[in-house]
């Protein structure tokens, strides 16, 4: 089968774990008798330096003429990249956030597994992690505060900003069905997490998730405060299955979920509208402190491109060969910096992929 993916390398460490995903997608190819067809596309800060904005529409439009995206990371210092000096609208990530309206992609998952091999990088104790822990964090990604209408004004001489977050009952159904089909996939287990004892809007969420639960009834539901999620991600993260929330909830959340598993670097994500396109990154932002390296992390990067093989070109069982590489690799000891640990043996970015492509089968 032939496939066109969308490629955007991005900013920082970017173009370099984009090049191992490559790799490895690639090696695939070779091993299961696949072609992809790449088509490069400008996001963020080196959209900016070609054209003077973080997305173009002929960048929108090349990714809608794709079967799916892979990205690497956006942005840069924030000190002192000139990218920042730009109006809000004009920054790097305003970019992403226009891509993902564009391309309608309301749901984030951001799985967050923690490896018996990298246990040691994991920050809790031993008592806390348990027999590990397997989840999935299900965001909703085009709505609330980070899109509601915002302005900052001076009222009666005192400046004042002020952020909307608004969500409609379809914005919340579609991303509820989401989660619970994940879910039956999984362990049959949605944990909504809202704000309801405050806000109007988690409310409406929370009367919404009941309604769409009732068509799974082989899934259990439970209802949690977010400030009460935060904890318990620290204290029993084995509970958790799939974790539904909103999109300013689910940005904090699932950086917490990430860091339990012991380092960013690890973990991927899907951003998914409501056919099988998706674009897919890794977690963790552009680290420009480490750019050009060559010790940066590729393994979120090569596991996004293992949820876009299972997710947008349905492709499971490669996917599951691109995982077990992973799995295999970490397992012969071998770690980039991020997730080294005593006895393990060192290994740059170029050397990581190329291990995980030759453990391709």
């Amino acid at each position: 089968m032939n496939y066109n993916i969308a490629l955007i390398h991005g900013d920082g460490i970017g173009p370099e774990i984009v090049t191992e995903a490559k790799k490895v997608l690639d090696k695939v190819c070779d091993v299961y008798g696949h072609s992809f067809t790449y088509k490069n596309v400008l996001l963020g800060g080196a959209s900016i330096d070609v054209h003077g904005i973080p997305l173009t529409q002929e960048a929108v439009d090349t990714a809608k003429s794709c079967d799916a995206v892979l990205m690497g990371s956006i942005g840069g210092d924030a000190k002192t990249s000139p990218w920042y000096k730009l109006e809000p609208s004009k920054r790097p990530e305003a970019g992403l956030l226009a891509i993902r309206k564009a391309l309608n992609l309301f749901a984030n998952l951001r799985p967050a597994y923690l490896y018996d091999e990298l246990k040691e990088a994991c920050p809790l104790k031993e008592d806390r992690i348990g027999d590990g822990f397997d989840m999935i964090i299900v965001r909703e990604l085009t709505g609330g505060l980070y899109f509601g209408e915002r302005k900052t004004e001076e009222v009666d001489g005192v400046m004042t900003a002020v952020d909307t977050l608004s969500y409609n009952e379809n914005e919340i159904r579609r991303i509820a069905v989401k989660a619970f089909e994940i879910a039956g996939k999984r362990k049959k287990k949605v944990t909504s997490v809202d704000k309801a004892n405050v806000l109007d809007s988690s409310r409406l969420w929370r009367k919404v998730v009941e309604e769409v639960a009732k068509d799974y009834p082989d899934i259990t539901l439970e209802h949690m405060l977010v400030d009460n999620c935060a904890m318990q991600l620290v204290h029993n993260p084995g509970q958790f299955d799939v974790i539904l929330t909103e999109n300013m909830f689910g940005d904090i959340l699932s950086d917490e979920a990430s860091m339990v598993t012991g380092s960013i670097g690890m973990l991927s994500s899907a951003s998914l509208n409501e056919t099988s396109f998706g674009l897919y990154e890794p977690s963790h932002g552009s680290a420009p402190d480490i750019a050009g390296k060559g010790i940066a992390n590729p393994i979120a990067t090569i596991l996004s491109a293992a949820m876009m093989l299972r997710f947008s070109l349905n492709l499971d069982k490669e996917a599951d060969a691109v995982e077990a590489a992973v799995q295999e690799v970490l397992k012969e000891g071998y770690r980039t910096g991020d997730i080294m640990s005593e006895g393990c043996k060192k290994v740059g970015t170029v050397e990581m992929g190329d291990l995980i492509a030759d453990k391709i089968k």
